[in-house]
Formats: structure tokens, sequence, C-alpha cells
């Protein structure tokens, strides 16, 4: 299996940036669907943003459609979430998974994907 360590987070006001990172250890990396999760404090893991193997595809949660861009570069092993307009539900701790497995649908779901992260603490404060 791929490991996987993130970087990035951090504490940031309403309406700012943060870029996020993760990088991934193997030789394997452009055959892994690559996603980013978020949980926050007494909810579910939930789905952010995903993009496949070779990236030209990328999908989003509609509540970061528009303000967040995932995107990797599979010659650094990296698959990165860039946010923008952040807001105070944004806050949470930020995974990142990869998934060998193949899917005729985006990969949306924390069961779709077989390697974490130990994930990375985004704060939005108002």
């Amino acid at each position: 299996q791929v490991q996987l360590v993130e970087s990035g987070g951090g504490l940031v006001q309403v309406g700012g940036s943060l870029r996020l990172s993760c990088a991934a250890s193997g030789r394997t990396f452009s055959s892994y669907t690559m996603g980013w999760f978020r949980q926050a404090p007494g909810k579910e893991r939930e789905f952010v943003a995903t993009i496949t193997r070779s990236g030209p595809n990328t999908y989003y949660a509609d509540s970061v459609k528009g303000r967040f861009t995932i995107s990797r570069d599979n010659t650094k092993n990296t698959v990165d979430l860039q946010m923008n307009s952040l807001k105070t539900e944004d806050t949470a701790v930020y995974y990142c998974a990869a998934s060998r497995n193949m899917y005729f649908r985006p990969a949306d779901r924390p069961t779709d994907f077989g390697s974490w992260g130990q994930g990375t603490q985004v704060t939005v404060s108002s």
C-alpha cells in the first residue's frame, strides 16, 4: 500500500486561503485515484474532492465547488488541495486518501479508499 503524509494545514481567517499537500511513497502513484476528505468534531468523515489517476478528471463536493481545486503531479508523487474563500464550516481535519480500485462513478465514499494519511488540521476563524 502507498504511504501518505499531509502537510499545509493551519489557522486562517474567513475568506483566506490554504494549500494542502499530500506526499505519497512508492513508484506506482500514478495508478491510484486520489481523494481528500475532512472530518469535523462530532461529525462523520465527508468527501471533499477526488482526482483520477492521470488527473484529467476531478470531482468536488457541492459545499466546496468553485472554491477548492484538487491537482496532482505524478512526477513528484503529490496531490494538492488549494482552498480559497474559506469559511468557518471548512474547519476540520483534512485527510488524503488513495485508491487502486476503478469505479464507474466518482470515488467519493470513504470505503472507496484503502490508504489514508494521518490528517492535517485546518481551522478557519471569524
